[in-house]
C-alpha cells in the first residue's frame, strides 16, 4: 500500500472512530430531532442556504463512510426541508456519498470488501456482467441488498464511475421520495394522537408495500423489453406445457394436473428420463447384484465355510432390464393420463413464449400455452480427447447394452457415477483401472472419505490411477490404449474396453433456446433466476437442464416451484430453495452427506466444529461384518445447531435421513441425543455422534460442583 493510500484509509478509519467514539450518532436520532425541531427549523428559516449545506455535508458524510443513520437523516430531511428540497438534498447527497464509498473500495479498501462481501461480489459480478448498469437500477429501486454493501461490493465489479453516478441517482430517486414524505409527515407529530393520523400511517404503509411495487415496477420493465419483438396470443390453449418427462418433468406435469390446470407433457424419447432407463433405477439394480456377490465372496467372516456364485453378466444385464420394466409403469404414459396430464410422445420446439410446436409421426402441431418449463435433462459429457472416436467407448447411457463383460475395463472419471461403475464392475470380476485427473476420487468429500473408499477399491483388486490426465487413445497391434500423463511421464494402460464418467452436461440445444435468445451458464445450464424463470418470465427451467444440481430429488424439488410459479406467478411466485440439499455415492462403503462438510467449511471461512463418532464401535455394525465408517457432523461452534453431516459406511444414505429432518426444520443434536433409537440398529450411529459432541460440551464448572454435592452426601 502506498502513501496515498495509506493516508486515505488513516483519514477513513479517523473519521469513523471520531463518530463512535464521540458517540455522534446520537445527534442523528429521530429523538435528538424531535427534541431540537423548533430550533432547526427556526435556524433554517434564517439561514436556508446554510442549513442546506450542512445537512449536505453530514448526509455525504455518513453514506461514504457506510454508517447506519442514512435512514434517518432522510427522515429528517424531509421534515426539515419538506417533499420537494428534501428529496432534491437527499438524493443528491446519498448518490454523492455512494459514489464516494464506492471510489475508496475500488481503490482503497479492496481487499477488505472482498472478506466482508465476498459472496455478494460473486452475485454482484454475475449481474453486472449479465445486464449492466440495468443490474444496479434494480438493486437501487429494490432494496434487496443493504445500500452500503451493494456501494462497497460495485467498486470490484467492472462498472464505470459515471454509470454508477447517475444510475444510483436515478435508481434511488423513487426510494427517496417515499422517505422523506414520511419525513414530512413526522414533523408534524406533536402529541400521541398525531401517530395515528390518516397522512403518517399512510406514508408508513407506502414504506412498507414501496419494495413490492418497485419488484412488479422492474419485473413489468424487464417483461416488456424481452417480449417487445413477440405477438402474444389473445386466449391459449393450455396453461402450461413441459418438455421432458424425466423426474423434473413428471412431477411438475404430476402438479398441474393436481391442481387442475390444462397441462401438455411433451416427451420425444422414453418417459421417466434418464433416472429410469439409463441411471438410478438400472445403476442400483446393477449395484444389488454386485453386493450379493461380494458378500459370498466374504462368506468366511460370517462363519459359511465356503460359498459360491455362478453367474452369467448377460442374464445379470437381463434382470436390470426387468427391474426397469418393472417401475417403469410409475412413469408411464398411461398413468400420467390418468392422472389429468395430456402426455405427447414427439420432438418440441419453443417458437414464441407462449407457443410449442411438437413434431409426432403424425405432423406437426403448435400448442400455444401461458407458460413453459423446459425439464430437457442432461447426458453424459464426453471429452474431446485424441483417439477416443476410434477405439469407441461406453457411458453411463450406452453401457447398459453390455451383454458380455469385459476382461478389462478403463473407467474415466472419479466421481460418483463414475465410482460407483468402478467398484461394480471389479466385482462381477473386470480387472478395472480408475483413472482421476485430480488428485483424488470423490473430490467433493473430505480427503479422509476418499480415503475410505481408495483403500477399500484397492483393497478389492481395483488400479486406482489419481492425478493421471488422460492424453489420447490408440490401437497398437490390435490393442487398445490409453496414454495418460503423471508427474510429466507417460503412463500406457491396456484395455478392452473404457467407459467414460467425467460428468454430464445439460441438453440446452434443438428445442429453441438459441432462436428465443435465452442465454446459458458458464456450467451450460439455462439461467435462470432464483424462482427457476429464463429470461422470459413465463418460461421456467428445471431439473439437470437447470443445475446447479444433477440428482433425482433435486430436479423433483425444483419441479414443485417450476409448476406453482408458472401456475401462480402473477399472484404468489417462491424462491427455490436449497439450503438443505442430501445426495449419496452408492459405492462400498456408501457415503452420503447434506449441508456442509470441513472442506467446504475451510474453503469458505465458515466458523464450525467437528464431531466424528467411528462406526466401528457400534454394536449392530460389528453384529453385521460392517463394522467401519464413521458419522462427521459440523456445528455451529458452542451450540447443537448443525451445519453438515457426512456418513460413511453401510446404509449411510438411509441413515442420513435424520440429519436432513434436522437440518430442514432447526432440530440440534440435543434433540437427536434425547430421542429413542430401537437397539440394535444402524441409526444409533447418529444417536451416539450427537453423544461424542455432548461429552464435549459438558459442562465441567458445574460438574466440578456435582462432584462435591456428591461428596458431601456421602459424608
Amino acid at each position: 500500500m502506498n502513501f496515498r493510500k495509506l493516508s486515505l484509509v488513516l483519514a477513513l478509519a479517523a473519521l469513523t472512530g471520531a463518530f463512535l467514539a464521540f458517540d455522534l450518532g446520537r445527534y442523528l436520532s429521530l429523538d435528538y430531532f424531535k427534541s431540537q425541531q423548533a430550533v432547526i427549523e427556526t435556524y433554517r428559516a434564517a439561514h436556508p442556504g446554510l442549513t442546506a449545506g450542512i445537512f449536505l455535508v453530514v448526509y455525504t458524510t455518513v453514506t461514504a463512510l457506510s454508517l447506519p443513520w442514512a435512514a434517518i437523516l432522510t427522515l429528517v430531511g424531509g421534515a426539515i426541508f419538506g417533499l420537494l428540497w428534501g428529496t432534491v438534498l437527499v438524493s443528491f447527497a446519498s448518490t454523492l456519498g455512494a459514489t464516494l464509498a464506492f471510489l475508496a473500495a475500488r481503490f482503497v479498501l479492496r481487499d477488505w470488501v472482498r472478506n466482508s462481501f465476498g459472496e455478494r461480489l460473486r452475485a454482484f459480478d454475475a449481474g453486472i456482467e449479465r445486464e449492466g448498469g440495468f443490474y444496479l437500477f434494480t438493486l437501487r429501486l429494490i432494496p434487496i441488498f443493504p445500500f452500503f454493501a451493494i456501494n462497497l461490493a460495485m467498486g470490484l465489479t467492472s462498472i464505470h464511475t459515471w454509470t454508477f453516478y447517475w444510475v444510483s441517482q436515478i435508481g434511488m430517486l423513487a426510494g427517496t421520495l417515499v422517505y422523506v414524505n414520511a419525513g414530512t409527515q413526522l414533523a408534524q407529530i406533536d402529541s400521541l394522537k398525531g401517530i395515528l393520523s390518516p397522512g403518517l400511517l399512510a406514508s408508513f404503509a407506502l414504506l412498507g408495500i414501496f419494495p413490492l411495487i418497485a419488484q412488479k415496477i422492474v419485473a413489468a420493465i424487464k417483461a416488456r423489453k424481452v417480449y417487445a419483438k413477440w405477438q402474444k396470443p389473445q386466449r391459449f390453449d393450455r396453461n402450461l406445457v413441459v418438455i421432458g418427462a424425466g423426474s423434473a418433468g413428471l412431477v411438475t406435469a404430476y402438479i398441474a394436473a393436481a391442481v387442475k390446470a390444462k397441462v401438455t407433457l411433451i416427451e420425444q424419447h422414453r418417459m421417466g428420463g434418464d433416472c429410469l432407463n439409463t441411471g438410478c433405477v438400472p445403476s442400483k439394480a446393477l449395484i444389488r447384484s454386485a453386493k450379493l456377490l461380494s458378500h459370498i465372496r466374504r462368506s468366511p467372516e460370517f462363519g459359511i465355510r465356503k460359498a459360491e456364485a455362478d453367474f452369467d453378466f448377460a442374464e445379470v444385464m437381463e434382470r436390470v432390464q426387468r427391474v426397469i420394466r418393472e417401475v417403469a409403469p410409475h412413469d408411464s404414459v398411461e398413468r400420467y393420463t390418468g392422472l389429468g396430464v395430456e402426455v405427447i410422445e414427439g420432438t418440441a420446439k419453443i417458437t414464441s413464449p407462449w407457443a410449442v410446436a411438437v413434431t409426432t409421426a403424425e405432423g406437426t402441431q403448435t400448442l400455444t400455452t401461458r407458460a413453459i418449463v423446459i425439464a430437457a435433462g442432461a447426458r453424459p459429457f464426453v471429452p474431446p480427447i485424441p483417439g477416443l472416436e476410434e477405439v469407441g467407448y461406453l457411458t453411463s447411457d450406452t453401457i447398459w447394452h453390455l451383454r458380455e463383460l469385459p476382461k478389462r475395463l478403463v473407467v474415466l472419471g472419479g466421481g460418483p457415477i463414475g465410482s460407483e461403475l468402478t467398484q461394480t464392475f471389479a466385482r462381477f470380476g473386470s480387472q478395472v483401472t480408475q483413472v482421476e485427473m485430480a488428485l483424488r476420487i470423490l473430490i467433493r468429500e473430505d480427503p479422509e472419505v476418499s480415503e475410505r473408499v481408495t483403500a477399500r477399491f484397492r483393497q478389492e483388486g481395483i488400479r486406482v490411477l489419481v492425478a493421471h490426465q488422460a492424453k489420447r487413445f490408440a490401437v497398437e497391434n490390435g490393442e487398445k490404449i490409453l496414454i495418460a500423463e503423471h508427474d510429466g511421464a507417460d503412463v500406457r494402460i491396456p484395455f478392452d474396453a473404457v467407459l467414460v464418467a467425467v460428468g454430464r452436461v445439460a441438453n440446452t440445444a434443438g428445442y429453441g433456446l438459441e432462436e428465443l435468445g435465452i442465454p446459458t451458464t458458464r456450467a451450460r445450464t439455462v439461467e435462470t433466476n432464483e424462482y427457476l424463470q429464463t429470461l422470459y418470465p413465463n418460461i421456467y427451467a428445471a431439473g439437470d437442464v437447470a443445475g446447479p444440481f444433477q440428482f433425482t430429488h433435486t430436479a423433483a424439488h425444483q419441479a414443485w416451484y417450476a409448476s406453482v410459479n408458472a401456475l401462480f406467478g402473477p399472484f404468489k411466485t417462491f424462491k427455490a430453495d436449497y439450503s438443505v440439499i442430501p445426495w449419496s455415492t452408492f459405492v462400498d462403503p456408501e457415503v452420503a452427506r447434506v449441508g456442509l462438510n470441513e472442506q467446504e467449511a475451510k474453503a469458505q471461512g465458515i466458523p464450525h466444529e467437528v464431531t466424528v463418532y467411528g462406526i466401528d464401535d457400534l454394536d449392530r455394525a460389528i453384529a453385521d461384518g460392517e463394522a467401519h465408517g464413521f458419522v462427521k457432523v459440523l456445528t455451529v461452534p458452542g451450540k447443537d445447531k448443525i451445519l453438515g453431516a457426512t456418513i460413511v459406511g453401510e446404509h449411510a444414505g438411509d441413515l442420513l435421513a435424520e440429519f436432513v429432518m434436522a437440518m430442514r426444520h432447526g432440530i440440534g443434536l440435543n434433540k437427536i441425543l434425547g430421542t429413542i433409537h430401537i437397539y440394535p440398529t444402524l441409526a444409533e450411529a447418529n444417536k451416539y455422534a450427537a453423544g461424542v459432541w455432548k461429552k464435549a460440551h459438558a459442562p465441567q464448572k458445574l460438574l466440578a460442583w456435582v462432584e462435591r454435592f456428591h461428596a458431601w452426601r456421602r459424608n
